[in-house]
C-alpha cells in the first residue's frame, strides 16, 4: 500500500502508521507464519547472553536435531535467511583449490556454483534438464571423473519443484572421500528427510517456508567429518560472520559473544519448532503429500499440467506450466490484486513459462487449496 509522506507545520515528517495487506502467501516463501509463531515474536527480548535466552538456544539445538532426523552436535541456526546458511556451508566447508562438484538442475545449483566460486573453489558441475534429478549411477561418473571434497546437491530444487533422491548418494560419497552438502531450503518440515540415514555432511534450510516462521533465522548442520575438516584448515573461514568455529563457541558450551542475534525471531523459531514436533514429523510429512496431491487433481480439473513428473513432484512446491496463449504475470497478478492470493513465476530456464505455488508449513491445508482454485476459475481465460 502506497504511504504519503508529508511535512507539517513544525517541519517534522509525517507518515501514516503501518498498513499492509492481509496475503496468503502460496509462492515459493515466505510461507504464511503459524499466528502461535507471530505471537511468540511479540514477547519482550532479553539479551543476548541472557541465562533465559542461553536455554531458548539451546532448545532449538535440540528440535533441529529432531526435524533433520542427525545427532550433529553443531547444528544451529544462523542469523540471516536461507542464503546467509547456503554460505555458511560453502565458507566452512570450502579451501581455495578445493574440488567442488555441484548438481545443477535448477537455479539454486547455480547459486552453489557462484559462491563456491568465490571462495576459490575449483568448481565442476554436472547437469541436467530443469525439473528433471540425478541418478546414482550419473554420480557415480561424476565423482569418478572428478574426485571432489565435497559434492553438493539440492535436495528441494525451489526453481522447478522437483525433489532429488539422496539414498545411496553417501556411499558413493564414502568411496571417494567426498563430503556430501544438500540444500534442504524447500524440504525440511515437509517432506522426509533423514541426513544421518543417508550419510549427509552439510545441510542447511531456511526458516519461512515448511518450518512456518518469518524470514531470519535459518538452520545449519554439519557432521563429525565436516567438523574434522573445518578444523583441518590450513586458512581462516574467509566469512568472519559466518564462521562456524567462532559461532560454534557461540553456541556451545562456551557461550562466548559473536554477535547480537535477532531475539525476536529465535524467539519464533523456537516456537515454530515447538508447534511441528508437537505434530510429529511424520504426521507433517503426510499433510503435505495429502494437500499437494488435492492441489494436483483441482489444478488438472482446470486444464493445467505439471512441469515435473509426478515420481519426483516437492510436496512443497509444484510448478504449473503456464497454458499457450496465457499471460503468466497477469493471472499472477490478477490474483494479488483481486483475491489477495501470492504465486511465483519462474525462474531462469522457466521464466515465463511456469507459476510456482507453495503449499509449506501452515499454508499447507486443505482451506488454502480451495481458496486458490476458486480464485484461478475466475481469473483462467475460459
Amino acid at each position: 500500500m502506497t504511504q504519503t509522506i508529508s511535512i507539517n507545520d513544525s517541519g517534522r515528517l509525517q507518515l501514516t502508521p503501518l498498513e499492509i495487506p492481509s496475503r496468503l502467501l502460496l509462492g515459493p516463501g515466505p510461507s504464511n507464519a503459524h499466528p502461535t509463531v507471530l505471537q511468540a515474536m511479540n514477547t519482550s527480548p532479553v539479551g543476548h547472553l541472557d541465562p533465559a535466552f542461553l536455554a531458548l538456544m539451546d532448545e532449538i539445538q535440540s528440535l533441529l536435531r529432531y526435524v533433520w532426523q542427525t545427532e550433529n552436535p553443531l547444528t544451529i541456526a544462523v542469523s540471516g535467511t536461507g542464503t546467509a546458511a547456503m554460505e555458511a556451508t560453502i565458507a566452512n566447508a570450502v579451501e581455495p583449490g578445493d574440488i567442488v562438484l555441484i548438481g545443477v538442475a535448477g537455479y539454486f545449483g547455480n547459486r552453489l556454483v557462484d559462491m563456491a566460486g568465490r571462495y576459490g573453489a575449483d568448481v565442476r558441475s554436472i547437469t541436467k534438464p530443469w525439473g528433471q534429478v540425478f541418478n546414482l549411477d550419473e554420480l557415480k561418473t561424476a565423482l569418478e571423473t572428478h574426485r571432489p571434497a565435497i559434492l553438493a546437491l539440492v535436495h528441494a530444487e525451489t526453481s522447478t519443484g522437483a525433489r532429488q533422491p539422496l539414498e545411496g548418494v553417501a556411499d558413493l560419497c564414502r568411496e571417494f572421500g567426498t563430503l556430501l552438502l544438500v540444500d534442504t531450503v524447500t524440504s525440511l518440515g515437509g517432506v522426509p528427510l533423514f541426513l544421518d540415514a543417508w550419510g549427509v555432511d552439510l545441510a542447511y534450510s531456511c526458516s519461512q517456508k515448511g518450518l512456518s516462521c518469518p524470514p531470519g533465522a535459518s538452520p545449519l548442520t554439519m557432521s563429525a567429518r565436516a567438523v574434522e575438516k573445518l578444523q583441518q584448515r590450513q586458512s581462516k573461514v574467509a566469512n568472519w560472520y559466518l564462521d562456524m568455529l567462532l559461532l560454534g563457541k557461540y553456541w556451545g558450551a562456551e557461550r562466548t559473544y559473536h554477535h547480537t542475534a535477532p531475539i525476536n525471531l529465535y524467539y519464533a523459531l523456537r516456537e515454530a519448532l515447538r508447534l511441528l514436533a508437537e505434530e510429529g514429523l511424520a504426521n507433517s510429512w503426510q499433510r503435505h503429500q495429502k494437500n499437494v496431491e488435492y492441489l494436483w487433481e483441482g489444478l488438472e480439473n482446470l486444464g493445467l499440467s505439471m512441469h515435473v513428473e509426478q515420481e519426483y513432484r516437492l510436496p512443497t512446491l509444484t510448478t504449473v506450466r503456464i497454458p499457450a496463449g496465457v499471460d503468466g504475470k497477469a493471472i499472477a497478478r490478477q490474483l494479488l490484486n483481486e483475491h489477495n492470493i501470492e504465486i511465483g513465476g519462474g525462474l531462469g530456464e522457466l521464466a515465463g513459462l511456469v507459476w510456482r505455488v507453495g503449499l509449506m508449513g501452515f499454508n499447507s491445508r486443505k482451506e488454502s487449496v480451495d481458496q486458490l482454485l476458486a480464485a484461478l476459475r475466475q481469473v483462467l481465460p475460459k
